[in-house]
Protein backbone atom coordinates (compact mmCIF):
# COMPACT_ATOMS: atom_id res chain seq x y z
CA UNK A 1 0.00 0.00 0.00
CA UNK A 2 1.33 3.40 -1.04
CA UNK A 3 0.97 6.08 1.67
CA UNK A 4 1.60 9.80 2.18
CA UNK A 5 1.57 11.46 5.61
CA UNK A 6 1.39 15.26 5.60
CA UNK A 7 0.78 17.89 8.26
CA UNK A 8 -1.27 20.96 7.41
CA UNK A 9 -0.68 23.76 9.89
CA UNK A 10 -3.41 26.03 8.51
CA UNK A 11 -6.66 25.97 6.57
CA UNK A 12 -4.69 27.30 3.58
CA UNK A 13 -2.50 24.20 3.63
CA UNK A 14 -5.60 21.98 3.83
CA UNK A 15 -6.89 23.87 0.80
CA UNK A 16 -3.59 23.22 -1.00
CA UNK A 17 -3.94 19.50 -0.31
CA UNK A 18 -7.56 19.48 -1.51
CA UNK A 19 -6.54 21.26 -4.71
CA UNK A 20 -3.81 18.70 -5.39
CA UNK A 21 -6.18 15.81 -4.76
CA UNK A 22 -8.86 17.27 -7.03
CA UNK A 23 -6.41 17.77 -9.87
CA UNK A 24 -4.69 14.39 -9.55
CA UNK A 25 -7.48 11.95 -8.68
CA UNK A 26 -8.84 10.38 -11.85
CA UNK A 27 -12.56 10.20 -12.59
CA UNK A 28 -14.14 7.06 -11.17
CA UNK A 29 -12.13 7.17 -7.94
CA UNK A 30 -13.70 6.50 -4.55
CA UNK A 31 -12.19 8.48 -1.67
CA UNK A 32 -12.86 7.20 1.87
CA UNK A 33 -12.44 10.11 4.30
CA UNK A 34 -12.19 9.41 8.02
CA UNK A 35 -11.64 11.55 11.08
CA UNK A 36 -13.34 12.62 14.27
CA UNK A 37 -16.11 15.20 14.40
CA UNK A 38 -14.57 18.55 13.46
CA UNK A 39 -11.41 17.02 11.99
CA UNK A 40 -11.88 18.76 8.65
CA UNK A 41 -13.52 16.18 6.41
CA UNK A 42 -15.97 18.65 4.87
CA UNK A 43 -13.28 21.36 4.70
CA UNK A 44 -11.17 19.00 2.57
CA UNK A 45 -14.18 18.31 0.32
CA UNK A 46 -14.78 22.08 -0.01
CA UNK A 47 -11.15 22.58 -1.05
CA UNK A 48 -11.45 19.86 -3.68
CA UNK A 49 -14.71 21.34 -4.96
CA UNK A 50 -13.21 24.83 -5.15
CA UNK A 51 -10.29 23.50 -7.21
CA UNK A 52 -12.82 22.04 -9.67
CA UNK A 53 -14.69 25.31 -10.07
CA UNK A 54 -17.48 24.48 -7.63
CA UNK A 55 -18.09 27.34 -5.19
CA UNK A 56 -16.98 26.18 -1.73
CA UNK A 57 -20.06 27.83 -0.19
CA UNK A 58 -22.25 25.44 -2.23
CA UNK A 59 -20.65 22.45 -0.49
CA UNK A 60 -22.39 21.41 2.69
CA UNK A 61 -22.02 18.32 4.78
CA UNK A 62 -24.82 16.05 3.57
CA UNK A 63 -25.39 14.58 7.04
CA UNK A 64 -29.18 14.59 6.77
CA UNK A 65 -29.59 14.07 3.02
CA UNK A 66 -26.76 11.50 2.84
CA UNK A 67 -25.51 12.56 -0.63
CA UNK A 68 -24.92 15.78 -2.56
CA UNK A 69 -23.86 16.03 -6.22
CA UNK A 70 -21.68 18.88 -7.45
CA UNK A 71 -20.80 19.65 -11.07
CA UNK A 72 -17.49 21.23 -11.97
CA UNK A 73 -14.31 20.23 -13.81
CA UNK A 74 -15.13 16.76 -12.47
CA UNK A 75 -18.41 15.67 -10.91
CA UNK A 76 -18.26 15.10 -7.15
CA UNK A 77 -20.59 12.72 -5.33
CA UNK A 78 -20.32 13.70 -1.67
CA UNK A 79 -21.68 11.19 0.85
CA UNK A 80 -21.85 11.58 4.62
CA UNK A 81 -22.57 8.14 6.02
CA UNK A 82 -22.47 9.13 9.69
CA UNK A 83 -26.20 8.38 10.12
CA UNK A 84 -26.13 5.11 8.16
CA UNK A 85 -26.83 2.32 10.63
CA UNK A 86 -25.40 -0.65 8.71
CA UNK A 87 -24.06 -1.94 5.40
CA UNK A 88 -27.52 -2.95 4.17
CA UNK A 89 -28.87 0.57 4.59
CA UNK A 90 -25.88 1.95 2.67
CA UNK A 91 -26.23 -0.62 -0.10
CA UNK A 92 -29.90 0.34 -0.51
CA UNK A 93 -28.64 3.76 -1.68
CA UNK A 94 -27.05 2.07 -4.71
CA UNK A 95 -23.48 3.29 -4.13
CA UNK A 96 -22.14 1.10 -6.94
CA UNK A 97 -23.81 3.46 -9.42
CA UNK A 98 -21.63 6.29 -8.07
CA UNK A 99 -18.53 4.14 -7.59
CA UNK A 100 -18.73 3.06 -11.25
CA UNK A 101 -19.39 6.57 -12.60
CA UNK A 102 -16.96 9.01 -14.16
CA UNK A 103 -17.24 11.26 -11.11
CA UNK A 104 -15.24 11.23 -7.89
CA UNK A 105 -17.10 9.70 -4.95
CA UNK A 106 -16.18 11.20 -1.58
CA UNK A 107 -17.40 9.36 1.53
CA UNK A 108 -17.18 11.09 4.91
CA UNK A 109 -17.14 8.62 7.84
CA UNK A 110 -16.24 5.87 5.36
CA UNK A 111 -15.11 3.45 8.09
CA UNK A 112 -18.80 2.95 8.90
CA UNK A 113 -19.28 1.26 5.51
CA UNK A 114 -15.79 -0.13 4.91
CA UNK A 115 -17.18 -3.54 3.88
CA UNK A 116 -19.02 -1.84 1.01
CA UNK A 117 -16.08 -0.02 -0.54
CA UNK A 118 -14.70 -1.12 -3.91
CA UNK A 119 -11.50 -3.12 -4.12
CA UNK A 120 -9.46 -0.06 -5.13
CA UNK A 121 -9.97 3.29 -3.41
CA UNK A 122 -8.09 6.17 -1.85
CA UNK A 123 -8.21 6.42 1.93
CA UNK A 124 -7.75 9.77 3.70
CA UNK A 125 -7.42 9.73 7.49
CA UNK A 126 -7.44 13.07 9.28
CA UNK A 127 -6.05 13.49 12.78
CA UNK A 128 -6.49 16.71 14.77
CA UNK A 129 -3.14 17.94 16.10
CA UNK A 130 -4.23 21.44 17.13
CA UNK A 131 -6.76 24.18 16.48
CA UNK A 132 -5.75 24.54 12.81
CA UNK A 133 -3.18 21.75 12.53
CA UNK A 134 -4.15 18.40 10.98
CA UNK A 135 -2.25 15.27 10.04
CA UNK A 136 -3.45 13.73 6.77
CA UNK A 137 -2.60 10.15 5.92
CA UNK A 138 -3.45 9.31 2.33
CA UNK A 139 -3.26 5.65 1.34
CA UNK A 140 -3.92 3.92 -1.94
CA UNK A 141 -5.86 0.73 -1.33
CA UNK A 142 -5.46 -1.59 -4.31
CA UNK A 143 -3.05 -1.44 -7.23
CA UNK A 144 -4.78 0.99 -9.60
CA UNK A 145 -4.27 4.07 -7.39
CA UNK A 146 -0.85 3.33 -5.89
CA UNK A 147 0.84 6.25 -7.70
CA UNK A 148 -1.59 8.85 -6.27
CA UNK A 149 0.07 9.49 -2.85
CA UNK A 150 3.44 10.23 -4.48
CA UNK A 151 1.81 12.46 -7.11
CA UNK A 152 0.02 14.39 -4.35
CA UNK A 153 3.30 14.69 -2.41
CA UNK A 154 5.02 16.11 -5.49
CA UNK A 155 2.15 18.58 -6.12
CA UNK A 156 2.03 19.97 -2.58
CA UNK A 157 5.83 20.28 -2.45
CA UNK A 158 5.73 22.85 -5.28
Amino acid sequence: MSTLTWEATSEEETHKLGKALAEIIPPGTVVAINGTLGAGKTRLVKAMADALGIPAEDVISPTFVIMQRYFGGKTLYHFDVYRIKDDDEFLELGPEEYFDSDGITLLEWADRVSNCLPRDYLRVDIEVLGETCRKFTISAVGKSLEAIPQQVQDAIAK
